[in-house]
């Protein structure tokens, strides 16, 4: 006579004559396998989504520089624009790989697209100068207008993306 548990039901013993046991529960065909790390899961994610999700968030936030920078002329808020963008872009990139980019390249792609948002949002804040009847260069005007705060956005959004994304 088996004993009964309150939590596991029967405990497994030896098999009665006439018997028969299955190797293994039939609800497991349903279980997911656990993919290892650094092992591809189909369709999950690759180096291709992961430069497309943070590629995607990076011209967003150079939109946002742009808006905030020269239609709203708020420059000190740049600083955390760059720094929220850079770690925004590490977190899409960190998604768009799910695992299947190793960590160093990953922490590289967030890097350079945080630098490129910044950059271009730069660009975008120039252009707009220009449309609105500016003469200077780009760097005359940066450095004119926003003095520091240019290199200070860069390596802020540049470290922010560089650690989100690892």
């Amino acid at each position: 006579m088996r004993r009964m548990t309150t939590t596991d039901g029967p405990e497994p013993g030896p098999p009665s004559p006439g018997e028969r046991r299955l190797d293994r529960p039939p609800s497991e065909r349903y279980r997911v396998a656990e993919p290892t790390p650094g092992e591809a899961v189909d369709g999950a994610g690759s180096f291709g989504r992961a430069l497309a999700f943070g590629g995607l968030t990076a011209i967003g936030i150079a939109l946002a520089i742009v808006v905030l920078g020269g239609v709203v002329l708020v420059t000190a808020g740049l600083i955390a624009l760059a720094a929220l963008g850079g770690w925004a872009i590490g977190i899409a990139v960190r998604a768009g790989s799910v695992g299947t980019v190793p960590a160093e390249r990953r922490a590289v792609l967030g890097a350079l697209l945080a630098a490129l948002a910044v950059l271009g949002g730069q660009l975008g804040l120039w252009l707009f100068a220009r449309s609105e009847g500016g003469v200077l260069g780009p760097v005359d005007y940066l450095a004119e207008t926003f003095g520091l705060l240019v290199p200070i956005e860069l390596l802020l959004a540049v470290v922010a993306g560089w650690l989100a994304s690892r």
